[in-house]
C-alpha cells in the first residue's frame, strides 16, 4: 500500500498483545485464530481460570488490548468466567468470538451479558479496526462503556477509516450493489467501479468487494480467473453465511477475505486496512 494510503490508524503487526481464551476451537475457530495472529501477538490459554491463575507472561503486569473468547458452542462459558477475566484485568475489553453453531443464536442476543460477541469471520476485519483505534488513541467501539446507547456505538463504528482507497464493488442484484457501494464509502474509501452479476475480468481496480451470496463452484471458478488475470487483486467476498470449508475454498481460490453479509462498517473497513489494498 502506497504511504500516502496508509492512515495514521494502520495496524503493524506484533506490536499488540492479545489473550486467546479456549484451546479446543473448531475449524471456524481456527481461521478466525490465525487471522487474529496476523494482527498481533497471541497467547493462548485453556480456560478463564488458567488464565487468572497463570496469566501469560505479558500479563502479569499490564492489561490485554483485548480477551478474545473462544465459543464453540451456545453454552461454552458462563457469565461468571467474562466476570473472572474483568476483574482481572479491568481495562481489557471482554469478546466472545462465535463460531458457526453460535450464529445462529446469536443473532437473537448475545448469551453474556456486557460481553460483546461477533461471528468467527467477521473477528480479522474487526479486530484490524479495534487494534488501530487503539494506536491512534481512539477508544472506538470496544472502548465505549456497556451502558453507552446503541446510537452511539453506530456512530463510532462508521467513522471513516479506509480513507484514500479505491475498491470496485460487484452484487447480483441492483439493491445489493447499491447498499454495497454505501457501505464502502461509509469506510472512507471510494468507489471506483460498480457491476452487476459477476465482476470483469479487465478491471483495473486492484481492491474489489464482491457480493456472491453463496460460495459455490462457478463463483469459485471465475475468483480464480479475475486473481490470475490480475495477480495481486485483492478480492473480499460477502457470503451469507460462512462456514469453514466454504471460506477455505475461496482463500485457495485467492480471495484475500470471507465476511458475512450483512457485513458491518467496522469489518469492512478493518480488513481494507489490514490487506493493505493499494489506491
Amino acid at each position: 500500500m502506497p504511504a500516502a494510503s496508509v492512515t495514521a490508524a494502520t495496524v503493524m503487526p506484533g506490536r499488540h498483545h492479545v489473550l486467546w481464551v479456549g484451546r479446543d476451537a473448531s475449524a471456524d475457530l481456527r481461521i478466525a485464530r490465525a487471522g487474529a495472529a496476523r494482527l498481533a501477538e497471541l497467547h493462548i490459554v485453556e480456560s478463564p481460570g488458567h488464565a487468572v491463575a497463570v496469566p501469560p507472561e505479558p500479563f502479569r503486569d499490564r492489561s490485554p488490548a483485548v480477551i478474545l473468547m473462544a465459543s464453540s458452542s451456545p453454552r461454552r462459558w458462563a457469565l461468571g468466567d467474562a466476570v473472572a477475566l474483568s476483574l482481572r484485568w479491568p481495562l481489557a475489553p471482554v469478546v466472545s468470538v462465535a463460531a458457526s453453531l453460535v450464529d445462529g443464536r446469536r443473532r437473537s442476543g448475545p448469551s453474556l451479558a456486557g460481553v460483546e460477541e461477533i461471528p468467527w469471520h467477521d473477528l480479522t476485519g474487526r479486530l484490524a479496526t479495534w487494534l488501530a483505534d487503539r494506536d491512534a488513541g481512539r477508544p472506538g467501539v470496544l472502548g465505549l462503556p456497556a451502558t453507552s446507547r446503541r446510537e452511539e456505538s453506530i456512530l463510532e463504528a462508521v467513522r471513516p477509516r479506509a480513507t484514500g482507497l479505491r475498491v470496485a464493488v460487484a452484487a447480483m442484484r441492483a439493491a445489493d450493489l447499491d447498499g454495497l457501494a454505501d457501505l464502502v464509502a461509509a469506510t472512507g474509501a471510494s468507489v471506483a467501479a460498480r457491476s452487476m452479476g459477476r465482476p470483469p475480468l479487465d478491471d483495473a481496480t486492484a481492491a474489489l468487494v464482491w457480493d456472491v451470496g453463496i460460495v459455490d463452484a462457478p463463483t469459485l471458478a471465475w475468483l480464480r480467473m479475475l486473481v490470475a488475470n490480475r495477480p495481486g487483486r485483492r478480492v473480499i467476498l460477502l457470503e451469507s453465511f460462512p462456514r469453514a470449508e466454504t471460506t477455505t475454498a475461496a482463500i485457495d481460490a485467492g480471495a484475500a477475505a470471507v465476511l458475512g453479509r450483512p457485513c458491518g462498517v467496522e469489518a469492512l473497513a478493518g480488513t481494507l486496512l489490514s490487506l493493505r489494498c493499494p489506491a
